[in-house]
């Protein structure tokens, strides 16, 4: 769609939603008023057509982008390169979009409009950076993770249904020990379903070995990258290489994008819930916010439980005050939040120890 001439007077607020080939924009004055819609390819050529077409509507406040992290990641770091504020926006709740139907410009301008209102005001992720790479280490060790506990279902599988002579043979063991014997299955000439069974096994266990020392060195390499790029956070107490690195990935490269504790807290599913009723004043645990992150907190409060004894000394005055285990891990959660947050953004040294 042609746009006017720029009027310096009109501040301009771009919705965009993102797909893998074709990016879809609507224009907002300050008002509220609709100006234009724009699609364009998800090149570089295509990022500066959107710029330019935008730029033609008066001075832009600010982008809201559907899927930074996704689809929209190219477009979004485009834009922060040149300087432009880019806010992050979620996927439009359902109910909404049953009532005023699904389409792409409808999304793009709900983008715009929830930048407009205030309602989207996160910092996308700059994903330039060591926590970058950090990511996409974890995406591939989680993948190899997915595909060695599907060869090691398939090689259980083949022992259950397996000649009777082998299957007696190989039932029970250990997952360790039965992959060193199928590794060692020489089954010779296929004239047999045992020769068969012991030659599917054998193939299974050489990729769960294969998988295993991939594993090992994606690990190896993540290690160094998580302590270089926060040396505070690996020094807390129960917070291992795996657990950070799910912690750094949630905050981005940009730690800076959460503006306070509670955000963070929000961010990880940790920020208490009202759930009163009646005579009954509790809290309850968020089911929202980013799940690998909070399972990456609970991993750390139960090392913590475990062996950290201010910890477990708290545990054990909160259940004489009448506390759940369940709501002592959330108010434990929390205080992890906070010494996380400390260390990402570098506030302080190191949070103190929770002490009872």
């Amino acid at each position: 769609m042609t746009n006017m001439t720029q009027d310096p007077s009109v501040r301009v607020t771009i919705g965009v939603d993102t797909h893998r080939d074709v990016h879809v924009a609507v224009a907002l004055d300050h008002l509220g008023r609709r100006l234009g819609e724009f699609a364009v390819p998800t090149k570089r050529a295509g990022y500066a057509d959107l710029l330019s077409w935008a730029e033609g509507w008066g001075d832009i406040e600010a982008f809201g982008i559907e899927g930074t992290g996704s689809y929209g990641s190219g477009l979004s770091q485009w834009l922060q390169d040149r300087d432009f504020a880019v806010i992050e926006v979620s996927r439009p709740n359902r109910q909404a979009r049953r009532r005023r139907g699904k389409s792409d410009p409808a999304d793009a301008e709900a983008a715009a409009r929830a930048v407009l209102s205030g309602e989207a005001s996160a910092k996308p992720k700059s994903a330039d950076d060591k926590v970058e790479m950090i990511r996409m280490f974890r995406v591939a060790r989680s993948g190899a993770h997915k595909a060695r506990t599907a060869a090691i279902n398939a090689l259980r599988g083949l022992v259950v249904t397996a000649p009777v002579e082998l299957a007696e043979e190989l039932k029970g063991l250990p997952i360790d020990d039965l992959v060193g014997r199928a590794t060692r299955f020489r089954p010779g000439s296929l004239v047999s379903t045992t020769a068969g069974a012991k030659a599917a096994m054998a193939s299974l266990a050489r990729r769960i070995k294969a998988l295993d020392d991939e594993i090992a060195a994606l690990t190896q390499a993540l290690e160094p990258l998580v302590a270089a790029a926060c040396p505070a956070l690996v020094a807390l107490y129960g917070v291992g290489t795996d657990s950070a690195g799910a912690l750094l990935v949630s905050a981005g490269d940009n730690s800076g994008r959460l503006s306070s504790e509670r955000a963070a807290a929000k961010l990880w599913g940790v920020a208490p819930m009202e759930a009163s009723s009646g005579m009954v004043t509790r809290h309850r645990l968020n089911r929202g916010g980013d799940r690998q992150a909070n399972a990456a907190l609970y991993r750390i409060v139960f090392v913590r439980m475990r062996h950290h004894q201010p910890t477990r000394d708290y545990v054990q005055r909160r259940i004489k005050e009448g506390k759940s285990k369940r709501e002592i891990m959330r108010c434990l959660k929390r205080y992890v939040v906070r010494e996380v947050f400390a260390a990402l953004t570098a506030t302080e040294e190191r949070s103190p120890e929770l002490v009872a």
